[in-house]
């Protein structure tokens, strides 16, 4: 097999176990939920404690991926995220659950801007896009993820030990295909963060993540807790689990997508499906309707990030991994706002309404976007 298809699939792999990992933690929030009797604030409260921490983690991760090749932090932080992952199964006090949600969000964003970095170098091997193939399987992993999380608590399998499986699963698959990633990837320009007025190319994909990650970022968080207490399923994974296939399906044909339609045209099209889909499962509140529209919003978010990312990493300003850790910080905040933001309106509404803030940020991607373009055209 040629080195660069060894380098993708090794790369496809951790792109995988980083889904499964999220996912397994995240199909898992109405479980603590009930554990710790949170109420919506309570919830969205202790959920900021894990932007809070990305955002810790950017300036860090961003000064890694320059200072060494991307492999190296991106295995330590894989091996963290596991350790963190495990940990919230056993943290029996809400401090305990801050403090491992904490450290898994830390090391989630090194890992991440990490497999990003390397996604951008395997790109320029390859003529044809390939980006949107690595987030497919993203996907995928967290489809898995849910699938496996919905076995669990069916048979009502005790947290700590479903975390526990996944999370030395994911360790020993880590360490097993880690000598295949790319080496030598250190960008030679780039690297320093530029002080002053914002880049507009920047600033503009900034944006973009940003409202990308108020509606991922929320329907990771906020899938299962809407169809628990909105639709009163009890098997509350369902929605997250059709959301995450749609997202998975939706990634492995966005590369082919961008190139018939155009960068421009595939912003608009998530723009329109993430409203449609969220209104969808608003104005019907019940399993069907909601499971379409949970649906139509995990096709429409599954270009964002990797378009996003793509175009970051043509930055002529930063190198691939200091422009993809800027554009992070943006939805990293994203994520600080986002989740809490749901769990305070809920808490103060309804939870049904709150979801009309995805609608909002999903149609900002238009103007975003036509902005975006706008100044490229003109420079």
């Amino acid at each position: 097999m040629p080195l660069k298809k060894k380098q993708r699939a090794a790369l496809s792999t951790y792109f995988f176990l980083s889904g499964l990992c999220f996912a397994t933690w995240a199909s898992r929030i109405p479980t603590i939920k009930d554990f710790f009797n949170f109420n919506e604030a309570e919830l969205g409260t202790v959920l900021l404690s894990m932007p809070i921490s990305s955002l810790i983690g950017l300036p860090i991760s961003g000064w890694l991926v320059s200072k060494f090749d991307s492999r190296l932090p991106l295995i330590v932080a894989m091996m963290f995220l596991t350790l963190a992952l495990a940990f919230i199964g056993f943290a029996d006090t809400p401090f305990l659950l801050v403090a491992a949600l904490s450290l898994y969000s830390f090391s989630s964003r090194i890992l991440y801007i990490s497999m990003n970095t390397q996604s951008i170098t395997i790109q320029k091997k390859y003529t044809k896009k390939i980006v949107g193939s690595f987030h497919g399987l993203w996907s995928t992993g967290g489809l898995l993820g849910v699938v496996f999380s919905t076995i669990m608590v069916k048979y009502k399998v005790p947290l700590h030990i479903h975390l526990a499986i996944i999370a030395v699963f994911i360790a020993i698959i880590s360490l097993l295909v880690f000598s295949y990633t790319i080496k030598n990837d250190k960008s030679t320009f780039g690297n320093k963060l530029i002080f002053g007025k914002p880049d507009p190319f920047i600033f503009y994909l900034g944006l973009l993540v940003f409202f990308a990650a108020i509606c991922e970022g929320g329907m990771f968080d906020w899938s299962g807790v809407y169809f628990k207490e909105v639709i009163n399923e009890p098997i509350f994974t369902y929605g997250y689990l059709l959301f995450m296939a749609a997202m998975a399906f939706s990634r492995f044909y966005s590369d082919r997508l961008m190139d018939v339609i155009g960068l421009e045209k595939t912003y608009i099209f998530s723009s329109l499906l993430i409203a449609i889909g969220i209104l969808l499962a608003v104005i019907f509140p019940y399993f069907y309707p909601a499971l379409i529209g949970f649906c139509l919003v995990g096709l429409g978010t599954a270009a964002i990030f990797p378009m996003t990312f793509m175009l970051a990493g043509t930055s002529k300003k930063y190198s691939p991994g200091m422009a993809i850790s800027i554009i992070s910080t943006y939805a990293t905040v994203g994520m600080l706002i986002g989740p809490p933001l749901i769990g305070y309106v809920a808490h103060a509404s309804s939870l049904k309404y709150a979801f009309y803030i995805f609608v909002v940020a999903g149609l900002l991607f238009i103007p975003l976007s036509q902005f975006f373009f706008k100044h490229q055209k003109n420079n």
